[in-house]
């Protein structure tokens, strides 16, 4: 008996049991956030539920006053019951609009935690899920973790309180109607263990395919330019059909359950009113009651019903509240990136203001989470006032070397530091600082593709540097080479930029996404393919500028072409795993044969 003790326990600890109880956990780190407001919450219910049952009391003695049962002062009476109903309407419309603020505050924090945590969490772990899946976690699971943290603890205590008064009043009046309140309760509680797995199950599928749902029309909103120059509209409304059906069949599935459930619950509890009817006219008849308490019970005894399925219906509850938590712990417990040298960096960053900043990176090894090896050794340097160029075939690792600059990656191996000064202050003396998050700081970073922002120009160029004058965002603008296009816009630096630079030409946005860059004024300057939508001339024209202004800069420059190796000071080639200085002669090939 106790080895199959030991067994079932280990079973229940190893299982769903388990699982939920870290999830519950979990919301409760909220919950505990907001115990006043629950308190109030509860208060509220608490007497909604007071108002209810007193109404109840009040109305046995006005209809055994009416009948002759009992005498007494029926106006009084009377005009306590319409108190008492326009009181609790009172006190619900109170109630509805002091939980409709609470409501979407406590969403409102909870939201903006989750969102905070997620931007910490490690890039790389979160590439792994779709952007239409975070949305959907952060939007729809967030939702139902503040949903539940303000009600479920208040609504259990409440449910509980009106059962036990509802029960009491009916035990102190007449012992023998208490029966039919525990009459539904073997069928609900059966039904509930029966259901709960399939609860669980059903959570997870609709969350599942809400996330499917959410990404795919992100993708093809985000997209549709494509879709039109493929002609695949045909394509994608057949796959938007085709989800819209498989989401149908799952609703209906639930549906069915649905059904089947309330048919049930709904036969026990008309069973349970009726038996209650035929017992309070039976006790009528033998004149062991009044009309008044037979009124006032067949009231309790539906309202015992109610509150036990009240009760009952806790169990989805809390099953959809864990399923959610559990989503979103998903994310929220990857691994976090380390911020906690900013103000190192930033003393690092105001001792090398005049000098600059170098860059070094030796012996660096990364592999991709699928087993692929992409550097064995790498090393390279850059310096102020120098532009590096990385050239390599594509896929081989040039933006993969620019996001383990930027700490978006982990290398495997190797050191990566930064120390100021340039080439001849590095030595064993010098100060250096390894690359971090926190170090993200000294970077300024222009990606492939248009990443410019919804807004104004100068909303665009701001967020970078928030309190930038005109004349500094005119002046970035010019050494991007945009001023040229700016200026001759209506409403120049204020002009809109739409969704993903909608508007302008990728060349076009490519110059404000450079010109953003430089607003920053960041020691290093980060440009991958950045400029690889400009001609030849506006692309010389725009290093030049940038490696022309006095600022102590080091840029360096991935990059497909030839064209711009001939204003690097090194060429690196990514061979063999390694990143590979480049002779003159080498270079001089390249161009030769561009």
């Amino acid at each position: 008996m106790k080895d199959k003790l030991t067994f079932l326990i280990g079973r229940i600890k190893a299982g769903r049991v388990q699982e939920m109880w870290r999830q519950t956990i979990w919301i409760y780190q909220y919950a505990k956030r907001y115990w006043l407001i629950m308190i109030f919450y509860t208060i509220l219910g608490m007497a909604g539920t007071g108002i209810a049952l007193l109404t109840s009391w009040i109305s046995k003695d006005l209809v055994d006053i009416i009948t002759g049962y009992e005498t007494g002062a029926l106006i009084q009476t009377f005009c306590m019951m319409i108190g008492l109903n326009v009181g609790t309407t009172l006190l619900n419309q109170a109630s509805d609009y002091a939980s409709s603020y609470l409501s979407m505050k406590v969403d409102s924090e909870i939201k903006a935690d989750i969102f905070s945590k997620i931007l910490v969490t490690d890039w790389e772990s979160l590439t792994n899920y779709h952007t239409g899946d975070l949305l959907t976690r952060w939007s729809s699971d967030a939702s139902s973790i503040s949903n539940g943290v303000l009600n479920f603890i208040p609504n259990t205590i409440i449910y509980s309180f009106r059962f036990i008064s509802a029960f009491a009043m009916v035990i102190a009046n007449d012992a023998s109607f208490a029966v039919f309140a525990f009459l539904g309760m073997p069928v609900s509680l059966l039904l509930s263990r029966t259901l709960m797995k399939r609860m669980v199950n059903n959570n997870k599928r609709s969350a599942a395919m809400g996330a499917k749902m959410s990404g795919f029309n992100q993708e093809c909103f985000s997209n549709i330019q494509t879709i039109k120059a493929f002609d695949l509209i045909h394509l994608y409304i057949a796959r938007l059909k085709q989800l819209q059906q498989e989401y149908i069949h799952m609703k209906l599935d639930f549906q069915k359950m649905s059904i089947w459930t309330s048919l049930l619950l709904s036969t026990v509890a008309l069973a349970v009113s009726y038996a209650s009817y035929g017992w309070g006219i039976y006790r009528v008849w033998s004149g062991a009651i009044s009309y008044g308490s037979m009124t006032m019970f067949l009231s309790l005894s539906g309202t015992l019903t109610g509150t036990l399925h009240n009760l009952t219906s806790l169990v989805p509850t809390i099953i959809g509240l864990t399923t959610s938590a559990g989503r979103l712990m998903d994310i929220v417990e990857m691994p976090r990136e380390d911020y906690s040298r900013e103000d190192e960096v930033a003393a690092f960053a105001k001792t090398h203001r005049t000098d600059g900043i170098s860059l070094c990176v030796k012996d660096l090894e990364y592999t991709y989470q699928s087993g692929t090896k992409v550097f064995d050794g790498a090393s390279l340097e850059a310096h102020p006032h120098e532009v590096i160029a990385l050239v390599g075939p594509s896929g081989e690792g040039k933006t993969t070397m620019i996001r383990l600059i930027l700490s978006l990656m982990r290398p495997g191996g190797g050191d990566a530091v930064l120390f100021g000064g340039s080439r001849e202050s590095s030595d064993d003396t010098n100060e250096t600082i390894a690359l971090s998050p926190s170090t993200r700081k000294l970077f300024s970073y222009v990606p492939q593709g248009n990443t410019m922002f919804s807004g104004t120009i100068a909303e665009n160029m701001r967020n970078v540097k928030p309190d930038a004058t005109d004349q500094e965002i005119v002046d970035v603008l010019k050494l991007a080479c945009a001023w040229d296009f700016i200026k001759k816009l209506p409403d120049g630096i204020d002009s809109i930029i739409k969704e993903r630079g909608g508007g302008f030409s990728e060349g076009q946005a490519q110059r404000l996404s450079i010109a953003r860059a430089l607003l920053r004024r960041s020691p290093i300057l980060l440009l991958d393919e950045a400029t690889s939508a400009l001609d030849v001339a506006t692309e010389r024209t725009v290093l030049h500028n940038i490696m022309t202004d006095d600022y102590p800069r080091t840029c360096i420059v991935t990059t497909h072409r030839p064209s711009v190796l001939t204003i690097c000071n090194r060429v690196y080639a990514i061979r063999d795993k390694k990143c590979v200085v480049l002779p003159q002669n080498e270079i001089e090939a390249m161009l030769h044969n561009k």
